[in-house]
């Protein structure tokens, strides 16, 4: 766990933050119509930077402890940090999640969710469907008082009812103008436990489920995680903002 101090972040630093969230939502609007069949992970990618440059944003990703792309794509069994690449091409029936990160005067949106590229199965829409329910959750626990393990094991309840499991190895964060920071937000564990949430305090709930063990391997690149047993996983993220009376979803798009 993070052993730095939680930063309660200013109206000014927070309005910063729904500035660099909003863009980051709106970066994922524009790719998605761009997953479909035939699509390499590569041209996401470039396009991704291509839109980020010019609306004056930088890419977080890029270069971020050695990362070599402006976002991550995670196809079928990748939990995360799947490295763009153009040999990856799209597949009627994949599933891929596109994580972006843009910097807005010096702060950060996160934000993530797993697309369905063409016409994936039943099984594997309901992984995706219980994902971004899983998500939902997570954020509807958020408020002053609650405590972190509240929001893990919301997430975790439902996941695993659903008959799927819910990794471990990765978890939400703090996040402001630093990438990653104090909190750690575990999507499974147990109600009451953990540190107090109060207002000001802004991080992501990304919760990773998978269809089967929730098991991770990292492969040789000491980036792309996979499923143990290879199975499907899917994942959703928003950064959210503790508020005075519930909670702020920082990365969600106008109108939603």
């Amino acid at each position: 766990m993070r052993t730095e101090t939680i930063v309660i972040l200013s109206q000014r630093e927070l309005d910063k933050m729904r500035k660099a969230g909003h863009l980051a939502a709106k970066l994922l609007q524009h790719l998605e119509p761009l997953v479909k069949p035939g699509v390499s992970t590569l041209e996401l990618n470039d396009e991704a930077e291509r839109w980020t440059l010019a609306h004056g944003a930088k890419s977080a990703p890029l270069g971020y402890k050695g990362f070599p792309k402006s976002i991550c794509t995670s196809v079928n069994e990748v939990i995360c940090h799947g490295i763009p690449n153009a040999k990856q091409i799209l597949k009627d029936g994949d599933i891929i999640n596109i994580d972006v990160t843009p910097i807005v005067d010096g702060y950060h949106g996160d934000t993530s969710k797993t697309f369905l590229v063409g016409n994936p199965s039943p099984k594997v829409k309901k992984l995706v469907e219980v994902t971004e329910e899983c998500l939902r959750r997570g954020i509807a626990e958020v408020k002053p008082g609650a405590k972190i393990g509240d929001i893990g094991a919301a997430i975790q309840e439902y996941a695993e009812a659903e008959g799927f499991s819910v990794v471990r190895d990765f978890v939400g964060h703090g996040i402001s103008n630093i990438f990653h920071t104090a909190p750690d937000i575990p999507h499974y564990g147990t109600r009451g436990k953990g540190k107090r949430l109060r207002p000001g305090m802004v991080f992501t709930i990304e919760p990773m489920i998978n269809e089967g063990t929730w098991e991770v391997e990292v492969l040789s690149d000491k980036w792309t995680a996979v499923t143990r047993d290879r199975k499907l996983s899917a994942q959703f993220e928003h950064t959210i903002a503790v508020t005075e009376d519930g909670v702020e979803i920082l990365t969600q798009a106008e109108g939603d």
